[in-house]
């Protein structure tokens, strides 16, 4: 009686683990089924998860880069209007290289010509700016080149893909219906990988593009409050 009740026990504790297990299993061999399944996108895959890392790689370093640059200090150019008032306009010049912006930059090109034409300090400025946003702008080109080639290389991989399931019809005169249909979703992957890559890079090339849109309009008015305080002070 004793030996029937430890092997009553042992019973349903296996019972109550083998939902788990399969639960489990289930979980590892759709992972499984997964990759495998992006690797049968044919060769066209690989191309396009390098653009991928490349993508995203660019992404971050023009996020880090951008978010430091244009970083607006409310501060610096009441601290230059200061001091310029006060005729310090050395203190002003190192105040602004201090800043590490792109405004702190902008902000020493036209202390550097105080004294000058007024024309001279806003040309001086401009120029800067512009030198500023292209350095912003840089590698962005990449972005918009992996928009367009990325989902190009999968629609090649798709249809290179057709063209062998057709040509391995001519060949074994097998016109099944699981053949052509399994044969056509696995090219399709490289398809809708490639047009993820594309969105991806497409959405990262106007989102930055977008930000320095802002950061020249903040620019221009950080610009207009520096004219002022050279000729009127305030």
């Amino acid at each position: 009686m004793t030996n029937l009740i430890f092997l009553l026990q042992d019973t349903l504790a296996v019972a109550k683990d083998a939902p788990v297990d399969a639960a489990a299993a289930a979980t590892q061999d759709q992972s499984i089924n997964f990759f495998s399944m992006l690797m049968k996108g044919g060769v066209m895959v690989w191309p396009i998860l390098a653009l991928l890392f490349f993508t995203l790689y660019v992404i971050i370093e023009r996020a880090l880069y951008i978010s430091k640059h244009s970083k607006e200090d409310a501060g610096l150019i009441n601290d230059v209007r200061f001091q310029l008032n006060s005729g310090k306009i050395e203190a002003a010049q190192i105040t602004a290289s201090k800043a590490g912006t792109a405004y702190g930059n902008i902000l020493e090109s036209g202390i550097a010509l105080v004294g000058r034409p007024l024309s001279e300090i806003e040309g001086m400025m401009e120029k800067t700016t512009n030198v500023e946003i292209g350095l912003m702008e840089k590698k962005l080109g990449w972005l918009g080149l992996v928009s367009g080639i990325a989902p190009i290389l999968g629609f090649i991989g798709t249809i290179s893909g057709v063209i062998k399931i057709f040509y391995t019809i001519s060949i074994t005169e097998n016109i099944s219906i699981g053949s052509i249909s399994g044969g056509l979703y696995e090219k399709m992957i490289s398809s809708g990988l490639g047009l993820i890559v594309g969105v991806v890079a497409y959405s990262g090339y106007h989102f930055f593009n977008i930000l320095i849109d802002g950061f020249a309009l903040k620019v221009q008015k950080q610009v207009i409050q520096f004219v002022n305080v050279i000729t009127t002070g305030k």
